[in-house]
């Protein structure tokens, strides 16, 4: 049992100053306020862990990497396949688990990774076809974050077209054949805590809309997450209202695969009937704006999404930055850009967007909140730097997610162990780590 002071308190009824949290195991058993005593001190604003909901652990090879030159999306997913194609268990396995602590020290307890790197070279499958998961299930919890492994059916490599190169270490062929390859990964981790073993549809471009069902049935039968790609590019909507006569949410719709375990990652190009469908649905959407911005994709309409009824979540995807408070910032930055107005959204429902609804789009709606029984997720963040100096206890909230960065994260709690103190990780330097697990992945000198 260890008990925290906090200076302040990010709780259900705003910031609260000298706050007392007992933890218990994996829980938060106490909240209260008092002196410091023998308590552990956490100087600054500690608020609850941050969900990354939507992750692709080796997209972080290609940071720096791709920003020479002009192109796009399309050109873009030629470098992430050349990436995808060196990987290996074990270079994979070092890798995400660099990836998660540098997640770690930006204030994530929870990732959402959605995974389709399944197989070896040529879609061979590996001894245990599940191998390239439970790297990423070890790396995580080496790293000290809870996982949803979003298991991704992956079929095709366009609507109408098969899998071609290093696509072809991504499918199972059917979703049957996915199906059951998934049923024993959520074996492996039955009754474990700190996994969820979830599903996702990688998008309308990968996936039949004959085979969906399948996956949305794996989804109900776990009470899993099931989450989706939706309308990122405009080319993946013309292509598929060419073939289906209908936009990527409307197939979705049509195949059961919206609901309130469901997340629509990215819904950047959406019409006005796919904006009703996402909210009367209450399917969660997750805004990853340092990607969309970096891939030139667009800027979503986070605040209408939300006003219909869709829940908001973020993620960092592609990793161009790991910090979800810079992810939460842009959702409104982004937005005052396209409508040239101020305060479409307030702070604290963008500090929850990345905790608690991301933590529930990833099943585990018992966390990101500093409440009795919740997972004991704690996050301290400066309000002492250059970035946040000046802050009280009325403007802590709005200047930790306007101005703050990753770097300002000085402890980190996650289900009861502190994986980050001082603004160091347990594991070590993880700038370092960072740089032996590249080289190693990409299989080239880095200087």
């Amino acid at each position: 049992m260890t008990t925290y002071w906090c200076e302040y308190a990010w709780l259900a009824d705003g910031v609260t100053e000298s706050v007392l949290i007992e933890t218990d195991g994996e829980r938060i058993s106490r909240v209260d306020q008092g002196p410091a005593h023998d308590a552990v001190r956490l100087p600054g604003l500690t608020v609850p862990g941050m969900a990354n909901a939507h992750s692709h652990a080796f997209h972080r090879a290609l940071r720096g990497r791709t920003q020479r030159g002009k192109g796009d999306f399309w050109t873009w997913r030629d470098q992430m396949y050349e990436t995808a194609a060196a990987l290996d268990p074990d270079s994979y396995y070092a890798l995400a688990r660099a990836v998660y602590a540098e997640m770690a020290l930006a204030g994530v307890t929870c990732v959402g990774e959605f995974h389709y790197l399944h197989h070896g070279p040529g879609g061979e499958p590996y001894s245990d076809p599940n191998e390239m998961g439970h790297a990423l299930v070890r790396a995580a919890r080496e790293a000290g974050l809870r996982i949803a492994l979003l298991d991704t059916c992956y079929l095709t490599g366009g609507i109408g077209a098969g899998l071609q190169g290093v696509q072809l270490r991504f499918g199972d062929g059917t979703a049957d054949r996915w199906a059951s390859r998934v049923e024993a990964l959520a074996a492996a981790y039955d009754g474990q805590r700190d996994v969820e073993i979830g599903a996702a549809i990688h998008s309308v471009r990968a996936v039949p809309p004959e085979q969906m069902p399948v996956v949305v049935e794996f989804s109900h039968k776990h009470a899993a997450p099931l989450h989706a790609h939706v309308s990122e590019q405009r080319a993946e909507n013309d292509a598929c209202v060419q073939m289906y006569a209908a936009s990527p949410v409307q197939v979705l719709a049509e195949h059961g695969a919206l609901g309130p375990r469901s997340t629509a990652v990215h819904a950047t190009h959406l019409s006005d009937v796919d904006i009703e469908l996402l909210g009367q649905s209450r399917t969660h959407v997750c805004m990853c704006p340092t990607t969309e911005r970096d891939l030139a994709d667009g800027i979503g309409p986070a605040r209408t999404l939300f006003e219909r009824g869709s829940p908001i979540t973020l993620g960092s995807d592609s990793h161009a930055v790991v910090d979800l408070l810079e992810e939460a910032r842009a959702v409104e930055l982004d937005e005052r850009l396209a409508t040239q107005r101020r305060g479409h959204w307030q702070a604290h429902e963008l500090l929850s967007a990345a905790t608690g609804v991301g933590h529930s789009s990833l099943g585990f709606p018992d966390a990101g909140l500093l409440v009795p029984g919740a997972w004991a997720d704690l996050v301290s963040i400066r309000l002492d730097s250059v970035r946040t100096a000046g802050a009280t206890r009325e403007t802590a909230v709005e200047t930790v997610v306007f101005a703050a960065t990753a770097a300002d994260v000085h402890s980190v709690v996650s289900g009861g162990r502190r994986v980050v103190e001082d603004g160091r990780h347990v594991l070590g330097d993880v700038g370092t780590m960072l740089k032996q697990a590249l080289k190693e992945a990409l299989r080239e000198a880095i200087g």
